[in-house]
């Protein structure tokens, strides 16, 4: 008897019904319930066309990623993958991915993980730019930024470093500072180009 697949409850937007459908039917042959949905949606994972023109798409991610979904960006070019991670988006897949990369990168939201097509990983991190920062990390903030790039929570780093929350929002904050960022995808992706870890 087969077991059920737990799946992440994932919504899709997208401006063209078409690719809205045809994303809802990719993810349904991969054993993945998904359905229509808005950036305020509830889901935990949203699967996100941005159409040909991404930037408006782009500002509204920014919001999406204060209430804590996870947005699968679908993105049309490599130029627009830098921006739409720096809004906030956790996976970039090019417009003509298939079912099982989409399906693959759903699954790999959830578990914590940043995932970027390779078509894109160049324009995101040409090369590993090891230019001293104005000041440098500490041991303990290169330590903290290290769970911040394995994507988890503020709470899960505490309990792991055995350290308060305020303690790690403070060495966040000061890696924020000291990368000259505002967030901390932002963060991940500046440091993963300076060399400081690696994705």
């Amino acid at each position: 008897m087969d077991v059920p697949i737990q799946t992440p409850e994932v919504a899709v937007v997208a401006e063209d019904p078409l690719v809205r459908s045809a994303l809802i039917s990719m993810l349904s042959t991969q054993h993945m319930l998904a359905e229509p949905g808005s950036p305020d949606t509830a889901a935990e994972v949203l699967v996100w066309d941005l159409g040909a023109d991404a930037h408006t798409a782009q500002e509204r991610i920014a919001d999406v990623e204060a209430s804590e979904i996870d947005v699968v960006a679908l993105v049309p070019s490599a130029s627009v993958a830098a921006p739409a991670i720096a809004a906030g988006a956790r996976a970039l897949l090019p417009r003509e991915t298939t079912g099982a990369a989409l399906a693959a990168a759903v699954r790999a939201v959830r578990a914590g993980l940043v995932v970027v097509d390779p078509s894109f990983a160049s324009s995101l991190i040409p090369t590993r730019e090891r230019v001293p920062l104005a000041e440098e990390l500490t041991a303990r903030e290169q330590e903290v930024l290290q769970q911040l790039s394995q994507g988890i929570s503020n709470k899960e780093i505490a309990a792991k470093m055995h350290i308060s929350d305020h303690t790690v929002k403070f060495h966040v904050n000061a890696i924020l500072s000291k990368l000259g960022v505002t967030s901390r995808t932002e963060a991940v992706v500046q440091a993963a180009r300076r060399g400081l870890v690696i994705l």
